[in-house]
């Protein structure tokens, strides 16, 4: 339990690793997560490591692997994981076996799928001839018909004298260029045509009514048919290249009638065998990507940890006789045990003749900071250190942060029912979150579900549901009795009634006011007019005593991180003074808060003076002209006003003062008592935290001047920050009652109209007014509200609780751990 409140005790060790068994201990570490190693080489280029062929190995590895799950995930293919037995990093004898596995599996796959690339290639092709001569006889009949028998007449007359027309007597002949062009390049490909061809070209195209998809880009798009008729050689070269250019799908045409129809019957045979064979080599590609999918997940977490443990390897070093491996390594004190455990075990499965040891080091440098989380902490742990890692052995906000961060959200959100739904929903995440641990949001389920409870709590308080009180005890007013009063006094009580729009509820009143209600606000304040003014007394008074109270439990626990570094100095130069000044001033206000509350009751409620003036009057040290609240109260409030002043020079000179002495002044015994501290931590090795208390009282270099300005910051922003911070928590006043105000628009708005229905159809139309109530409940109440509420409570413990013993400048404790690894189902995008 005391890594809860503090973060845990930290030790340099260096571990001895013998090189037959170093890969199986550092693979022992990484599936224990106990240790954070340090690079002992950082001068050695990462290109002259010892391991630099065995991590590209494994990134020739991960390569394939890649490969491997986009094929799968093409075939639309899942890969089974299995959560609960995680494989281990396999020996470095089976790594060559998993490697020519893989490159035989590429090969093997990669050649099927260019086959099948191949013959989806060549059906595609098949496909668009079939469908060109389809569409381009239909061209040629159509222009036969158009020009009648002088078009055969002319065909018979050109004929003549050996079968040679006049057009090829004059070196010119018809030709035909068919293919297919995408639609959108149509009209350039029309105009381009035109124009270098002069208009010798005669275009006919149709659109294919069947999308055909491009095999180099995967597309699927519309293709347009075409049948280009020209006389002469040249003509047909410019034809060529315009097509060439605008990426045509070129395909011969048949002369005549006869041999289209064999053409056609020749491709429906060949798509015929195509399409059996592509069958096949598509299932037979889908059995190895079944095959493969198997081991995928395994294949994928032994590369992950064979490189991690490789890129650890390359952090240390071998000792001269290369048979040794030594690396440094930070592990928690109470995890020392452990860690000689794992070396044990790793020298069993590394079969290592000589046994691995860990040995403990001094050092100077600062540690890493770990606080130990569960489900349950982590999500405040991370509010936590989104401001800051914690310095090492700093007292950590989380314990309280588990209570105060929640509360005050409530304070800002407090309504019963608003609570409710966001438990519930809470309560949900809880109970699936073994199901959807893979999604962010689920992380926050334990921070929801406490802001959830502590809302119902603080509706509870403010007697508020939904914008409506809940009448659970009965009031605490009697309506009645005041009825009865006033027919006493007054003669008819219709004149009463009738004088007056308005009759105030009179506590001094013999049985109007019975006694408080038993548990939050009467419920009776709901119909009165004062409501808004006595809620706003109520909840800014509120305010200032949590927020008080909330820093002063801040300075306190500054106490705490003095005396663990032993720096008892500060408690009387930093803490004391602090602490005075809180209280003097803002403390004083809330002792009047509470004063008047309980000094003044119903009877002389008239009498009771304003909280405000008096603090105002202090600071002024003025009070003659105003009725004091108790007997003696200027001669306290001077007095107090004096002790908080006379508090400033302390906190500004005090340390730097007393630093100053002990570097000129204290200096004998302060060298005794460091040399006796150094000799007995390297004789008993205590621990580290001892030796940076050692390390901090070593005589170095002391500059007045850079330790009095750090002080001075640090006096004119804690001064400056009382009244700020104090100010700042009336963002808890100001947010509930914005919330309750929304709250009861809205019902007043959606809800009271639905219910004002008193005919038959009021029960039908009242559904989509709840629909419409529930949603914008949701969304602007709960969601919009409960995110600025979160955000003000975030601020109010970043800015005005953990500044006051939080530093937040520590480097956060990064342990070897495979279950930190991003694994390359997560960087595809598979899951």
């Amino acid at each position: 339990m005391g890594s809860v409140f503090r973060s845990e005790e930290m030790c340099l060790a260096q571990l001895f690793l013998q090189s037959g068994s170093a890969y199986d201990c550092i693979s022992e570490l990484g599936e224990m997560g106990l240790v954070e190693f340090r690079d002992i080489n950082p001068s050695v280029n990462l290109f002259q490591r010892r391991f630099v062929s065995e991590i590209k190995r494994c990134e020739e590895m991960e390569r394939i692997l890649g490969y491997l799950l986009r094929e799968i995930q093409k075939a639309n293919i899942a890969v089974p994981e299995d959560d609960e037995i995680c494989p281990v990093a396999p020996p470095p004898k089976h790594v060559l076996e998993i490697m020519e596995q893989l490159q035989r599996l590429e090969v093997e796959l990669s050649e099927v799928a260019r086959n099948k690339e191949k013959l989806q290639r060549n059906l595609l092709e098949l496909t668009e001839y079939t469908h060109m001569l389809r569409i381009t006889h239909t061209f040629v009949h159509s222009r036969s018909r158009a020009l009648g028998p002088q078009y055969e007449e002319f065909q018979s007359i050109e004929s003549d004298s050996g079968g040679c027309t006049g057009m090829q007597r004059l070196g010119a002949k018809l030709g035909f260029v068919s293919g297919l062009i995408h639609r959108v390049k149509v009209e350039a490909f029309e105009r381009m045509l035109w124009r270098v061809c002069k208009g010798y070209t005669i275009l006919s195209y149709a659109e294919l009514g069947e999308s055909l998809a491009d095999l180099d880009t995967g597309e699927i798009s519309k293709n347009v048919v075409f049948l280009i008729s020209f006389w002469g050689d040249q003509i047909g070269q410019k034809v060529q290249k315009i097509c060439d250019c605008y990426h045509c799908h070129l395909y011969p045409h048949p002369e005549n009638d006869e041999e289209r129809a064999d053409v056609m019957d020749s491709l429906r045979t060949r798509i015929l065998d195509l399409n059996n064979v592509l069958h096949r080599t598509e299932e037979y590609l889908r059995q190895g990507l079944q095959k493969a999918s198997e081991s995928a997940f395994t294949w994928v977490v032994q590369v992950k940890k064979m490189k991690a443990i490789y890129h650890i390897l390359n952090l240390s070093s071998f000792d001269v006789t290369n048979k040794c491996l030594i690396a440094e390594v930070w592990c928690p004190v109470n995890d020392l045990t452990n860690l000689r455990g794992a070396l044990e075990e790793g020298s069993r499965k590394g079969d290592a003749t000589v046994p691995s040891f860990v040995n403990r080091i001094p050092s100077n440098d600062i540690p890493p900071t770990l606080l130990r989380t569960n489900k349950f902490t982590s999500g405040f742990q991370s509010i936590v250190e989104a401001y800051g890692v914690g310095d090492y052995r700093e007292a950590s906000p989380v314990p309280y942060t588990i209570i105060t961060f929640p509360f005050l959200f409530a304070v800002m959100f407090g309504d019963l029912g608003h609570g409710v739904v966001m438990a519930c929903f809470a309560l949900w995440m809880v109970l699936k979150e073994k199901s959807h641990k893979r999604k962010l949001f689920f992380e926050g389920r334990y921070i929801i579900l406490m802001m959830g409870l502590f809302s119902v709590y603080t509706g509870l308080i403010y007697n508020d549901c939904f914008s409506k009180s809940l009448n659970i005890f009965g009031s605490g007013w009697s309506v009645r009795a005041m009825f009865t009063d006033h027919m006493h006094r007054i003669d008819g009580q219709n004149e009463t009634l009738q004088t007056n729009a308005l009759l105030t509820l009179d506590p001094n009143v013999t049985g109007v006011f019975s006694g408080p209600y038993p548990f939050g606000i009467d419920p009776i304040w709901n119909m009165a007019v004062n409501r808004l003014s006595f809620l706003n007394s109520y909840k800014m008074k509120m305010s200032v005593i949590i927020g008080v109270v909330h820093m002063s439990f801040g300075v306190v626990l500054s106490v705490f991180n003095h005396l663990h570094f032993k720096h008892n100095f500060n408690i009387y130069l930093l803490f004391l003074p602090e602490l005075l000044f809180l209280l003097c001033l803002f403390g004083y206000l809330v002792f009047m808060i509470l004063y008047k509350w309980l000094a003044f009751g119903a009877r002389d409620s008239r009498l009771a003076p304003s909280i405000l003036i008096h603090f105002i009057n202090m600071f002024l040290m003025q009070g003659e002209d105003n009725t004091p609240l108790y007997p003696g109260q200027t001669g306290l409030q001077v007095f107090l006003v004096v002790v908080a002043l006379l508090s400033v020079p302390v906190l500004l000179l005090g340390k730097p003062v007393y630093l100053y002495w002990l570097h000129r002044g204290g200096k004998g015994l302060r060298l005794r008592r460091v040399s006796m501290v150094e000799r007995v931590m390297y004789e008993l090795e205590e621990g580290l935290d001892d030796l940076m208390t050692s390390r901090e009282t070593q005589p170095k270099e002391f500059d007045f001047g850079d330790v009095f300005l750090h002080q001075a910051i640090h006096t004119i922003e804690y001064c400056l920050g009382c009244i700020s911070n104090t100010a700042s928590y009336l963002r808890l006043w100001a947010l509930s009652l914005a919330h309750a105000q929304l709250s009861e628009v809205l019902w007043a708005m959606v809800m009271r109209l639905g219910l004002r229905m008193t005919s038959r159809l009021g029960v039908l139309f009242l559904v989509p007014v709840f629909s419409l109530f529930a949603v914008l409940t949701v969304s602007i109440l709960l969601v919009m509200e409960g995110l600025s509420a979160f955000l003000h409570a975030l601020r109010l413990h970043w800015v005005e609780f953990q500044n006051k013993f939080y530093h937040g400048t520590g480097i956060k404790f990064s342990p070897f751990d495979f279950s930190t690894l991003p694994s390359v189902f997560e960087q595809d995008g598979l899951l």
